[in-house]
């Protein structure tokens, strides 16, 4: 409880320094890539002004406050607020469980169309398909891209095509227009957008919802989107399944995928690889093979970076190509029920 009492003064700014300063290099950098230009700045001269030695017991409080915050943040997109206070109450003490809480309620408030988040997709399909498509693309941009990803499959063709290219290429949004679309939908809106711009949709955010989508959807969309403007899909194509996400792939593909792969060329790409994708990709191999792999690597010498991408981006191709034949089944996409184990 001290240590807890420690940090109630700091502001979330000085917290966010603390915790950037507490973690790995490599886990900061991808916190790090999730914010925006001026909240990285702001963070960064937050850390300048830190002292020399932040206190342990500080840093212990911090981070664990955070992977608090992360997993109530789980616990409430898999089942709401109550689902979220239950498993709270049940690990933590119960001023714990409340002051997280009450972050979490203060963040929803806070959040354009919060109170879409929580809503059956088929209801809100229903709820917005009429709407225009520039409507339509500014709500799905702000939500889970699960749930826009079913509300994605059951818009028409013309409706996905438009509401895709709109999603792709928006960048930032003005509050007053957000508010606008926010009132129009529910009269009953408690609170309104605070922030100076808001930031949604992109590229990005199409290959999270067509990575979610059943194969039909994506494979549709993409190719009369491509007609239209083959340089986004190209954008999309790359997003949306990458190289690290091979570990999602069935045990079966993967021997599928290596059939098909030079061993020089998967020495290369496996250079970047987290330890768990290595493992993956090792465990379907003889270990011979295995061993092979594993001494390439480590005489190779250095790799250009560039070779490396280029290296993975083919296998990602030859996944992607054995996907379309059902020779390999990745985790997720379309549904559990595409799923073998």
């Amino acid at each position: 409880m001290a240590k807890q009492a420690k940090t109630e003064g700091l502001t979330g700014l000085r917290k966010s320094a603390i915790l950037m300063i507490s973690l790995d290099v490599e886990s900061s950098a991808k916190l790090m890539s999730n914010l925006s230009t001026d909240e990285v700045e702001r963070i960064s001269m937050e850390i300048a002004r830190l002292d020399d030695e932040v206190p342990p017991d500080i840093r212990d409080a911090v981070v664990r406050e955070f992977y608090q915050t992360h997993m109530a943040s789980k616990y409430l997109e898999q089942g709401g607020i109550e689902f979220a206070r239950q498993l709270l109450e049940k690990s933590l003490s119960p001023e714990e469980a409340a002051k997280i809480l009450a972050q979490l309620e203060n963040t929803i408030q806070q959040a354009p169309f919060h109170f879409l988040k929580q809503a059956d997709s088929e209801h809100l399909l229903m709820y917005i398909q009429n709407e225009h498509p520039q409507t339509i693309s500014l709500i799905m941009a702000h939500l889970a891209p699960k749930q826009a990803a079913e509300i994605l499959g059951g818009l028409s063709a013309k409706q996905q095509l438009e509401v895709v290219q709109r999603i792709a290429r928006m960048e930032q949004t003005t509050p007053e227009a957000i508010r606008m679309v926010e009132q129009g939908l529910e009269s009953r809106l408690a609170s309104i957008v605070t922030q100076d711009l808001e930031s949604a949709g992109g590229v990005q955010s199409v290959a999270e919802m067509l990575n979610l989508c059943d194969r039909t959807t994506e494979k549709g969309i993409l190719e009369n989107l491509e007609e239209k403007d083959p340089d986004m899909v190209e954008q999309i194509r790359k997003l949306m399944f990458v190289f690290e996400d091979i570990i999602l792939v069935n045990d079966k593909g993967i021997q599928s995928m290596l059939r098909e792969v030079e061993n020089d060329e998967l020495a290369i790409a496996l250079k970047t690889a987290s330890e768990s994708m290595q493992e993956k990709i090792f465990k379907n191999m003889s270990t011979r093979a295995a061993e092979m792999i594993r001494e390439n690597m480590e005489f190779m010498g250095p790799v250009r970076l560039a070779d490396v991408e280029q290296a993975q981006q083919r296998i990602v191709d030859i996944v992607r190509r054995l996907e379309e034949t059902g020779e390999v089944i990745i985790s997720g996409r379309g549904g559990d029920d595409n799923v073998v184990v």
